[in-house]
């Protein structure tokens, strides 16, 4: 492609308006690099075009997942994006799903919601085009826009309201062909990923609003990710704080002592309690009041430590939970700030591992300005243990819980998940099958998303440095550059034209052939990031010779024009 057609608009500095959403997307440099290359525009808060070079780069993305989902026999789908209430209903997420879902009405008053995900839409097709085991394991999948009407759109592409995202789901005959795909997918994605030429990492995941039994999340490895991970440095287990579980314990050996209640006027958080009684956070125990679909409940946990409200809601199974507002903790005649067990009667109590070998511990009273100390469980506090869970959040200094080595923390950017969902949809619509003997038998299913349009810019997060850009090339927008400096030259334009034309037919090329000062071009060339760039200029004219830079290794070369070809095809196969 030459340069003064390609349609390729790059600015010097972003334009920003005083849009509170719009400030918050540059805190990624994504934003402001697909911005100033002109790869995105944006329409609305949350909504983007995809401009020429950015959309190349985003079907380079498509056709290696479409190329690897294919060699594992899946088979492509293109699924309505507009999807009936009836369906959501069955699965019982039209509500659970809460604001993010696009609901939508005909001119007929009937309900619709533009599809975040398809897992009511593709099972309800399997549950209506297939009823025999003859036709399982299967996989299907699609690339497509997704839709969800985000609370505060920000990172520009990175949590949009309109995304592009592959979805697939497998159907199988029973649990171990289903662990058998789950696995068989699980490696389709380390190709993929390996062929975008990322760093990343495969942790344990939180199943989250799409439910099911297990899954794992594919996280590119970059500073600025809003996801956090723990990894432990002697066995290499990996999770997402989400569902990171912590390390049993260890036992306090301590005397009991005398429990006694004590003023502690105006001192309600953990914080100042630890300084008026001069005790350690750790030896603090928090009651938090949760409501979960509706109902009070309260969580016990170790001051020093925060609730997991992925883990509680995974362990209470519930829809909707939050914390409590004043008015209804009032209501339920709990004063705020003094909150303990003790006593508690009429609400669920549940509580925190961190809490379980506790001796001596602080508690609040349930009485304005008083706290009880030393506290013991069996004693003063009882809880069975069927009432302990694992509920708060890793943090340094815990312990892997497998072999209790030392966890360490970095964060990613999410842009692959699988799931095995295993009947969860398929009961919920339908989709069942008669085995050999004839007897009706449940599908057990699978989900595997890829963020096609959050791989691009979690690539440009990791890839790009103050000084330039470095595509990989597997989803570079153009593999080599061709740069002519002087295009009033006939000789360097003669040239570098037949150059192009010989070079394009085998590689993807992109030739500057604009009237600018060389300036101009090497800011450019530096700001596109194209993995080869060869410059044609006074070297030429004297010795026939071209400047070949590398763009991943910063390296300089200078090769005979009749060298140039076979020199750039061994530098390309090494990229």
């Amino acid at each position: 492609m030459r340069y003064s057609r390609a349609f390729i608009k790059t600015k010097k500095k972003t334009k920003t308006n005083s849009d509170t959403l719009e400030k918050k997307s540059l805190e990624l440099v994504s934003y402001d690099y697909m911005i100033r290359t002109g790869m995105i525009k944006k329409l609305a808060s949350g909504i983007y075009e995809w401009l020429p070079l950015g959309f190349k780069i985003l079907k380079k993305v498509e056709n290696i997942i479409r190329e690897e989902m294919d060699k594992a026999k899946a088979l492509e789908v293109l699924l309505p994006a507009i999807q009936p209430k009836e369906l959501w209903e069955k699965s019982k997420r039209w509500n659970k799903y809460g604001k993010e879902l696009v609901r939508i009405q005909d001119r007929n008053g009937r309900d619709f919601c533009l599809g975040p995900t398809h897992e009511e839409v593709i099972t309800d097709l399997i549950a209506t085009e297939s009823d025999s085991y003859k036709d399982l394991p299967v996989i299907l999948y699609q690339i497509q826009t997704k839709f969800r009407d985000e609370i505060r759109p920000r990172f520009g592409v990175m949590r949009a309201r309109e995304f592009l995202m592959k979805d697939a789901y497998s159907f199988d005959k029973d649990d171990e062909g289903a662990n058998d795909t789950y696995k068989k997918m699980h490696k389709v994605y380390t190709n993929i990923f390996d062929r975008f030429g990322l760093k990343y990492t495969v942790v344990e995941a939180d199943s989250g609003s799409i439910g099911g039994n297990f899954s794992h999340e594919f996280v590119v490895i970059s500073n600025s990710g809003e996801s956090e991970i723990c990894v432990c440095k002697k066995c290499f287990y990996s999770a997402n704080l989400e569902k990171a579980k912590i390390f049993n314990f260890s036992p306090e050996d301590e005397a009991e002592k005398e429990l006694e209640i004590v003023e502690t006027k105006d001192q309600k958080s953990i914080s100042d309690i630890s300084k008026f009684l001069s005790i350690k956070e750790s030896k603090i125990i928090k009651s938090l009041i949760y409501i979960a679909d509706g109902v009070p409940i309260i969580v016990l946990v170790r001051g020093d430590r925060d609730i997991n409200e992925f883990k509680l809601i995974n362990v209470l199974k519930c829809n909707e939970l939050r914390l409590s507002l004043d008015e209804e903790i009032i209501k339920l005649g709990l004063e705020i700030g003094y909150i303990g067990p003790i006593g508690i009667k009429n609400i669920k109590i549940i509580a925190d591992n961190s809490i379980k070998d506790l001796k001596n511990f602080v508690i609040g009273a349930n009485k304005k300005d008083f706290h009880y100390i030393n506290a013991n469980f069996g004693r003063d506090v009882f809880l069975s243990d069927e009432q302990f869970f694992d509920l708060s959040l890793a943090k340094i200094g815990d312990k892997c819980y497998k072999c209790g080595g030392e966890l360490t923390f970095s964060r990613g950017i999410e842009v692959g998940h699988i799931f095995k969902l295993g009947t969860k949809y398929s009961k919920a619509l339908g989709a069942s099958y008669l085995d050999e003997n004839s007897n009706k038998k449940d599908i057990i299913m699978g989900c595997y998303g890829i963020g096609v349009s959050r791989v691009v810019a979690a690539c440009i997060e990791q890839k790009l440095t103050e000084k330039k850009m470095s595509w990989p090339i597997s989803i570079s927008p153009y593999e080599v550059e061709i740069i002519c400096l002087d295009v009033k030259n006939e000789e360097l334009l003669k040239f570098s034209n037949e150059l192009y034309e010989n070079i394009n037919k085998k590689y993807d090329t992109l030739f500057d052939d604009r009237k600018e000062r060389p300036g101009v071009k090497f800011n450019d060339a530096d700001l596109l990031g194209i993995p080869v760039v060869i410059v044609v200029g006074k070297k030429f004219l004297e010795s026939s010779e071209l400047e070949i830079k590398i763009n991943q290794t910063d390296e300089v070369f200078y090769k005979n024009k009749n060298e140039i070809f076979d020199f750039i095809s061994e530098i390309i196969k090494k990229l």
